[in-house]
């Protein structure tokens, strides 16, 4: 089939551990957008309950949920055997972190025998298992399935060092894409009433967070060092999850009684720029693109350094990285009592961004990969 142009379009599988909307879901579905017709996709779930961000793809874009082989379970002959065979329906594999690695190994077990697609895995991070330190059957699993992959994408040096070293990737099939936004749409001033429901307390600096409600986000460590300067700063966080409960929990064990939980929200362009202070708690991170968008939006960051995190800000900024809970109380009241410091940093932050993080490049570098892979350089151009 061809596109508008009447090229042939190529058909793209991508495989994802979940597809609720997180940062991989969200890059990968803005790539779709901006590539419409050009490509079709089919879009397959570990997890086949946890789709919720086929809502943020456009109507103009070619897509599909198929049924397909449990993409999840115990591994075995005839279940790789069944998932490799649904694979060579597409010109292009896609998958997404560990949840797809037994995709990727149905592939590479079936590379030896048949003809199969190309394979681009993505490894953006780790859930709680493994924030605290990798798993070695993981990272042998990893280390034998990517064998035939035509490339691992990482959005991170610090993923970048991991795959090298401790996935013994080669230097060839090691791509390092950093995320990148549209970040002229968050220069405009955000609408006062753009996260429903949100009373601001009077006389209170908004602290935000963008954070799906996961153990390793830890929003509950966010609540506590927040509760620290609770006169002075009110709490929201953007996002939805199954931490919701402990979360709420948490704020009434610390008095924090004006904790808004906005649920999930789309277009972060419109309301990021409401927050006096973007914080992150997270136990686990690589290259977060809530980040990004907060830099873009010229807000002052206080975070636990985690990933590429203290490298991603401005240097101005980079005292407020900081390795513990305390740090992070001792971040957010630095920045609550200093106004100019708060517009200094901001302003350092979105300058950062625009130089480091636009768009563009990430598109032209998945883009060029894809194409490559495909033997259509400019397929998706």
């Amino acid at each position: 089939m061809a596109d508008g142009s009447g090229q042939p379009r190529p058909h793209i599988l991508h495989v994802h551990g979940s597809f609720t909307l997180g940062g991989k879901e969200a890059r990968a579905i803005r790539l779709m957008n901006i590539w419409g017709d050009r490509a079709r996709h089919s879009i397959v779930s570990a997890a086949p309950d946890a789709m919720g961000a086929r809502a943020a793809i456009g109507a103009h874009v070619p897509v599909d949920f198929p049924d397909a082989p449990a993409m999840a379970g115990r591994p075995g002959y005839v279940r790789f055997r069944n998932i490799a065979k649904y694979l060579k329906r597409f010109d292009l594999i896609l998958t997404y972190n560990w949840g797809a690695m037994d995709a990727v190994m149905a592939h590479q077990l079936s590379s030896s025998l048949s003809m199969m697609p190309p394979l681009v895995h993505h490894e953006d991070g780790f859930n709680a298992d493994e924030a605290a330190g990798l798993n070695p059957r993981r990272n042998l699993y990893r280390r034998l399935a990517l064998r035939h992959a035509h490339a691992l994408v990482v959005p991170s040096a610090r993923l970048e060092g991991i795959a090298r070293q401790v996935w013994k990737q080669p230097e060839g099939r090691v791509h390092l894409i950093r995320n990148g936004i549209d970040v002229a749409r968050y220069a405009a001033p955000p609408a006062p009433d753009a996260i429903p429901g949100l009373v601001r307390s009077p006389g209170k600096l908004l602290v935000g967070t963008l954070a799906g409600l996961r153990p390793v986000k830890n929003i509950p460590r966010l609540v506590r060092a927040v509760a620290a300067h609770r006169d002075r700063l009110q709490l929201v966080v953007v996002g939805e999850g199954p931490e919701r409960d402990a979360i709420l929990a948490e704020a009434a064990a610390h008095g924090l009684d004006d904790l808004h939980l906005a649920g999930f929200m789309d277009r972060p362009w419109r309301f990021v720029g409401l927050f006096d202070i973007f914080a992150l708690s997270s136990d686990s991170e690589q290259f977060p693109i809530s980040l990004v968008e907060a830099m873009a939006a010229g807000v002052p960051v206080a975070s636990m350094d985690v990933g590429d995190v203290a490298n991603m800000v401005a240097p101005e900024n980079r005292p407020l990285i900081v390795p513990d809970e305390a740090g992070l109380a001792d971040a957010l009241g630095a920045l609550a009592a200093d106004p100019d410091l708060r517009a200094r940093l901001g302003a350092a932050n979105r300058l950062r961004a625009e130089r480091d993080y636009v768009e563009e490049q990430m598109v032209n570098a998945y883009a060029r990969l894809y194409g490559e892979a495909l033997a259509s350089p400019m397929i998706l151009r």
